[in-house]
């Protein structure tokens, strides 16, 4: 009886810990997928539109925290919730883009590859940091612990809320 036991506990300890570590991947995976959307959107618009649209995520959530009309979203189903919430940010990311890019030239702008690439995973760290505390992703998605070490504390929000910012200060001539 003592060796099945001890090949139960294996088991379940190797599942479990597959189980996480597919989590994990899956987690740190959205983290690249939008680390390289941002690339991407840097590359092929230029490095003007994607100060742009990191500046745009700032001035929509000024706009979406003061929102008035927020009790008119739907809060049921939670996968409606979110997809509201996100499409009401999303909208006012645009318009803000729109603004912010008759602005923003990008003549005197100069960002090398690598602060790109920085200021892409600051941004996909500020999107991410949005999802956790703006956003009613939690009812749909749970991140793994690795992740929520990462994001979940009230603390971190302020700095990976500031991190774009403080990249584009240090980054961007």
């Amino acid at each position: 009886m003592p060796a099945s036991t001890s090949l139960a506990e294996v088991s379940t300890l190797a599942t479990n810990t597959a189980l996480s570590a597919w989590g994990m991947a899956g987690d740190f995976l959205i983290i690249l997928i939008l680390l390289g959307v941002l690339l991407l959107f840097a590359s092929y618009i230029g490095r003007g539109p994607f100060v742009a649209v990191l500046l745009a995520f700032y001035a929509a959530y000024a706009l979406y925290v003061a929102f008035p009309y927020t009790s008119l979203l739907p809060t049921q189903p939670p996968v409606t919730a979110l997809f509201a919430n996100i499409g009401l940010y999303l909208a006012l990311v645009i318009a803000f883009y729109i603004i912010l890019r008759r602005v923003v030239v990008s003549d005197f702008l100069y960002i090398g590859i690598f602060g790109l690439v920085v200021l892409a995973f600051l941004g996909a760290a500020f999107i991410i940091a949005l999802a956790y505390h703006v956003f009613p992703v939690s009812s749909i998605y749970q991140f793994s612990p690795a992740i929520d070490l990462l994001f979940l504390p009230k603390e971190y929000f302020f700095w990976w809320f500031v991190a774009p910012a403080i990249g584009l200060f240090f980054v961007a001539r």
